[in-house]
């Protein structure tokens, strides 16, 4: 079993450069202006008093200081339908493992004391966008495409 465990105030640096890596393959990242509003979001989301945002993480087993694999979430709270009474959904993003210890199950770790985390909240729908590369873990974990069409606005 891989040890996971809730992000600290000293994981924001790592978990910002977790989050470059998963991003690097489709957005240049040569500007690093993104980085520090990141940080600022994950500082205030993470360690609110009722936190809306979880970041679950693996320490790299090298002992070097630095996280191995991360899977951050958020809760949204909608109005209520009859599939949603309460109205809770949650959003899974930044899943990554860093190329060295990749194919170690540490993301599936990570999701599934993600996926505690959201139940433990009263979150029954939980939704994600996912990489070719991550489907197959997601449909192992019980997600499905969904049939409804994806759109976004950008401004």
């Amino acid at each position: 079993m891989t040890d996971t465990r809730l992000a600290g105030p000293g994981d924001i640096d790592e978990l910002v450069r977790l989050r470059e890596i998963m991003l690097a393959p489709w957005v240049d990242m040569s500007d690093p202006a993104w980085k520090a509003p990141t940080a600022e979001i994950l500082k205030r989301r993470l360690f609110a008093d009722e936190p809306t945002m979880c970041a679950i993480v693996i320490d790299a087993p090298d002992g070097s200081g630095r996280l191995a694999a991360c899977a951050v979430g958020v809760i949204s709270e909608r109005l209520p339908g009859p599939h949603n009474l309460t109205g809770r959904y949650g959003w899974v993003f930044n899943v990554v493992t860093d190329a060295e210890w990749r194919r170690r199950g540490y993301s599936r770790a990570c999701m599934d004391a993600l996926m505690a985390w959201f139940a433990e909240c009263g979150v029954d729908v939980v939704e994600l966008l996912a990489s070719e590369q991550g489907q197959g873990l997601y449909e192992q974990i019980g997600f499905k495409v969904s049939s409804e069409p994806a759109m976004r606005w950008r401004g």
